[in-house]
């Protein structure tokens, strides 16, 4: 047979074909045989207690920290951070107006104003801190950094009518 052949690119093919199978076959089993020793392998017992979240559609509190957890989130993938992501979150929950004064802020400082700073923090909560004027109030605590090496800053969150976030600052409107 010549190599260009249909007899020799048929016996080409059936080799690739057999080389494939005998691979498959081989790592279903090496597969299965891991699984199953993984099955018998005792549990670990967790050391922390489970998380868990909650919240309430209409609360104030609940939608700043879905609105942090979010944003933390898309601007935190430091290989892809999603800046379109970002930019979504801050349309919708931000007043047009806050927005505006965000975006001079951010200008002049460099920083992000959401974050009122140039990284991303490692963790975040949201704490209710009642009624102000005709708003609500929520503090963000923000933590830099990990281990003994760590920065806590405290924003405060003023969420207005229609419960869009219209002043981030670092004082208290208390």
């Amino acid at each position: 047979m010549n190599r260009k052949s249909p007899a020799h690119r048929r016996l080409g093919r059936r080799a690739a074909v057999a080389a494939g199978l005998v691979l498959a076959v081989g790592l279903g089993v090496s597969t299965q045989v891991s699984a199953q020793a993984a099955v018998h392998a005792p549990a670990k017992a967790s050391t922390t207690a489970p998380q868990s979240v909650s919240g309430t559609p209409g609360q104030a509190v609940t939608r700043v920290a879905d609105f942090y957890g979010a944003y933390i989130d898309a601007k935190g993938d430091y290989t892809d951070p999603d800046v379109t992501l970002a930019a979504a979150l801050r349309n919708h929950y931000l007043t047009p107006d806050f927005a505006k004064r965000l975006a001079a802020w951010e200008k002049k400082n460099a920083a992000d104003g959401v974050l009122r700073a140039q990284n991303i923090p490692a963790q975040w909560t949201a704490t209710d801190n009642g009624t102000v004027g005709n708003g609500h109030e929520v503090i963000v605590t923000l933590t830099f950094g990990s281990g003994e090496t760590t920065q806590k800053t405290k924003l405060f969150v003023l969420v207005e009518r229609y419960n869009h976030i219209v002043d981030i600052d670092t004082t208290s409107n208390r």
